[in-house]
């Protein structure tokens, strides 16, 4: 093994012993060598099958975890403050537009729309007192019996009276619909979201009570860290994958937001996924895989890939004076690519792979190729394209 070779693996002894116990064994049956192997006398080139590495566009992606929604979804707040007491219906629910969702507690609501009651009784009684001292006046002006200033004092005590009554009118009118909004009801026909909310909570104007998501059509939201932002743009293409990396939705980009969230460090954006059988569901996690370009490269077949100590490489086959040997190439992986790796550092396209029979093979040792048919080499450039 040439010490030189900067992409040189050093094998466990376990490999070295066996490759070396291979080519011993070769050498020991007074098999010749190769023409143009390493010389008389020298171990048996091995017959391996190789591949050529292939040039193929490979996408540029990243995987994201993604939520989603409904691209038509209702945010429930209550409009007043106060105590949960009821909770009439749970996530998932099909509900129709004024079906109650929550009651809050109305006790107190309540009882200030029977105080403006009974004022407004009274002032009514005021009114009706201040209407008969105005018949009285006016029969006594008419007489001549009291003066024009009695008789307008009579009436400004009716008018007063008259406006303070429409007044409370108003106030109670307003505290019943105050009064109607404790218990909180769905503004549309849908599916209930998260209720993060329970008996006995108090909540206020700014809480979230839960959503109401019309079913269909729904929206990927997907996280991007902000350092990547910079390259976030609509019509990006974006594929959904499921937990078993099947592909789901195939969709682009359709929204990004213009400012980080501060808590996350993170940018929003935003997909349309379009659901006719309703298969996905809201809030439903999926991936998302977004790709920012493509780019030539070489791939190699997984099966050919070795590793030590986390390091991967393939074993290339070289020609080297009269004959060709095997080197060890060490490689910076990519992403899969169909069954093969991208390979981002470490081989160049027309490279010749050996695909089998590396569990023999050391640094430096013969080779004889058998070059493998178009089959193997094709699922790489299908996958690249797909």
């Amino acid at each position: 093994m040439s010490g030189s070779n900067k992409n040189t693996v050093w094998l466990p002894p376990a490999a070295l012993t066996l490759a070396g116990f291979a080519a011993l064994f070769g050498g020991g049956c007074g098999q010749k060598t190769a023409a143009g192997g390493p010389g008389a006398g020298g171990p048996m080139a091995m017959p391996v099958q190789v591949v050529v590495a292939q040039s193929v566009r490979i996408p540029e992606t990243t995987e994201y975890l993604s939520v989603l929604k409904s691209r038509q979804s209702a945010v429930i707040n209550p409009q007043v403050e106060g105590q949960i007491t009821k909770i009439f219906v749970k996530s998932g629910d099909d509900v129709n537009a004024g079906t109650p969702l929550l009651q809050i507690d109305p006790l107190k609501q309540e009882a200030t729309v029977s105080s403006q009651q009974a004022t407004l009784a009274a002032q009514e009684a005021n009114l009706r007192l201040a209407k008969i001292s105005l018949e009285r006046a006016q029969k006594l002006f008419a007489a001549g019996v009291i003066s024009k200033q009695e008789f307008d004092n009579a009436q400004s005590s009716y008018d007063a009276a008259e406006a303070q009554v429409k007044a409370l009118e108003q106030q109670v009118e307003q505290q019943k619909v105050e009064l109607h909004y404790y218990k909180v009801s769905a503004p549309a026909d849908g599916i209930v979201g998260d209720i993060p909310v329970h008996v006995g909570d108090r909540v206020t104007v700014t809480t979230l009570l839960t959503t109401i998501n019309l079913p269909g059509a729904l929206e990927a939201y997907i996280y991007v860290p902000a350092d990547r932002a910079k390259d976030l743009k609509l019509g990006l293409p974006v594929r959904l994958l499921d937990e078993n990396g099947n592909s789901v939705s195939d969709t682009r980009i359709t929204f990004v937001s213009p400012q980080v969230e501060t808590d996350t460090q993170t940018v929003l954006a935003k997909a349309a996924v379009e659901n006719p059988k309703d298969k996905l569901r809201i809030a439903q996690q999926v991936r998302a895989q977004v790709t920012w370009g493509s780019h030539d490269g070489p791939v190699v077949p997984v099966l050919a890939v070795n590793r030590i100590n986390g390091q991967a490489f393939v074993f290339v086959a070289t020609k080297e004076g009269n004959g060709t040997v095997a080197r060890q190439k060490l490689l910076k992986l990519g992403d899969t690519v169909g069954d093969d790796y991208s390979v981002a550092d470490g081989l160049k396209a027309g490279d010749h792979i050996i695909v089998s029979g590396t569990q023999f093979l050391l640094d430096g040792a013969p080779v004889m190729e058998q070059i493998q048919k178009d089959a193997k080499q094709g699922n790489g450039k299908n996958a690249a394209v797909r």
